[in-house]
């Protein structure tokens, strides 16, 4: 619990704040739209800064297409307010409750991010209120040190209290669908699709290891008849009918996994249609993503018990990353599924995502992938939930690669995974941007 919570209006009201924190040594920790799974947002004490008081749309610019917001406002208000005017945002989390600032903080990954990045390249400016409670404008051009530190910083460096993004028209999308029976051979044909920009969107979500569904989207005509002349037939993966066919034959051959395959059909059953719900799909497109993909996130994923460790790795990598990670899921629970997407890197990307879930080997595409186990209506003890963490999170070490939950409870793997050096590189700046180390504490120092 908090010793008290602030609710944020503007940004002279989060700078008196930090100025008198600063002077009285009392933590402050943000919090935006609340989702992170390692206590990044939770405060042990001090004051809570809750930014979600600071939800307005300031301009919108359908000329050069961006979009001038404050950070507090849910992802999902500023597509509505996006689409009065016939555009929508470039990429943000699939859970549209996240806040803009949150999400800026630490990355932001969409369906779309392997071909326009993750949610934090899409920030051309930032109003930032740093630790000693100065207000400043950033950019690549304004103040750039401090912009390279605030965009996935986990909030180390300043409140982001206002930002500048791209945006673009709005477009509804059609969905397809390629299922495999193996990760391998999926996740090298999302990144074949990914080198050759051949859709839209892609990932990859599964049901377990065994139904591996390839997720394709395009924004028009045009690009989705390229892709079928182009790209379609080199994709090893089949049709909901084919596949589905392997499938009955696979458990007709294994009587003994009769309840795994009736859990694969209910989860289908129940999972695709929100997809296709018809006050969101016309004609075949999906006319509101935002809402489709944050509801299906909620219904199926939501529960009592959360964990959601992840890996990120370089292309070359994610492979083995995913089947090890699979294994530990196999091992720690009886139903599981994947989320794997890429993130198309910015040209300049060392200084931003330095310390962040980009991996430093990555080059042209990282690749990260979230381990859910289908908790339901079970209960876990905190120590097993921690151990299979735990597991997922050694890999990452092993393999040299990073994580996109920095933070919080996992801060004792940030020095495995980075390194003495960067770490201690970026402790001294944050000391001399926090003297009194009061900003958002215990969630990276």
């Amino acid at each position: 619990m908090p010793h008290g919570v602030v609710i944020a209006r503007n940004a002279a009201q989060v700078a008196a704040l930090l100025k008198t924190a600063q002077a009285e040594r009392v933590p402050v920790t943000v919090r935006g739209g609340g989702l992170t799974t390692e206590g990044e947002s939770v405060a042990y004490g001090g004051v809570l800064l809750d930014m979600t008081g600071m939800s307005r749309v300031l301009e919108v610019d359908a000329d050069r297409l961006t979009v001038r917001t404050e950070a507090g406002i849910f992802w999902a208000s500023l597509a509505e307010v996006l689409r009065r005017d016939g555009l929508d945002y470039l990429s943000a989390p699939l859970n549209l409750t996240s806040t803009v600032g949150g999400t800026l903080g630490v990355g932001g990954i969409d369906v779309n991010s392997p071909r326009l990045g993750c949610s934090a390249d899409q920030a051309l400016a930032l109003q930032l209120v740093t630790p000693t409670g100065e207000i400043v404008e950033c950019s690549d051009t304004e103040n750039a040190a401090l912009f390279e530190r605030a965009i996935l910083g986990y909030g180390q460096f300043g409140v982001i209290t206002e930002a500048t993004l791209r945006i673009r028209r709005y477009t509804p999308i059609r969905m397809r669908y390629f299922y495999y029976s193996g990760l391998r051979t999926a996740i090298e044909d999302l990144q074949l699709l990914d080198r050759n920009d051949a859709s839209d969107y892609c990932g990859i979500l599964t049901m377990m290891d065994k139904a591996i569904n390839l997720l394709v989207a395009f924004d028009s005509d045009e690009r989705e008849a390229a892709f079928d002349a182009n790209w379609q037939t080199r994709l090893r993966g089949s049709g909901e009918a084919g596949f589905a066919l392997r499938m009955g034959l696979h458990y007709a051959l294994r009587p003994w996994r009769l309840g795994e395959a009736l859990y694969l059909w209910r989860r289908k059953r129940e999972l695709f249609p929100e997809f296709r719900r018809p006050e969101h799909t016309r004609d075949g497109r999906m006319h509101d993503r935002a809402v489709v993909f944050s509801r299906a996130v909620w219904k199926f994923w939501g529960g009592r018990q959360m964990v959601i460790p992840d890996l990120a790795t370089s292309a070359g990598k994610f492979a083995d990353a995913v089947e090890r990670g699979n294994a530990v899921c196999r091992r720690f629970f009886p139903h599981y599924t994947l989320y794997c997407v890429g993130i198309r890197l910015r040209e300049d990307h060392r200084a931003h995502y330095e310390m962040s879930c980009i991996p430093p080997d990555a080059l042209g595409w990282a690749y990260g992938c979230e381990f859910e186990p289908m908790i339901g209506d079970a209960v876990y003890s905190r120590d097993t939930l921690q151990s299979f963490k735990n597991a997922i999170y050694d890999i990452g070490v092993d393999i040299g690669g990073s994580y996109y939950r920095f933070g919080g409870m996992m801060k004792g793997y940030i020095r495995r995974a980075l390194g003495d050096a960067v770490v201690e590189r970026h402790l001294a700046m944050k000391r001399a941007a926090d003297p009194a180390m009061i900003l958002n504490r215990d969630v990276i120092f």
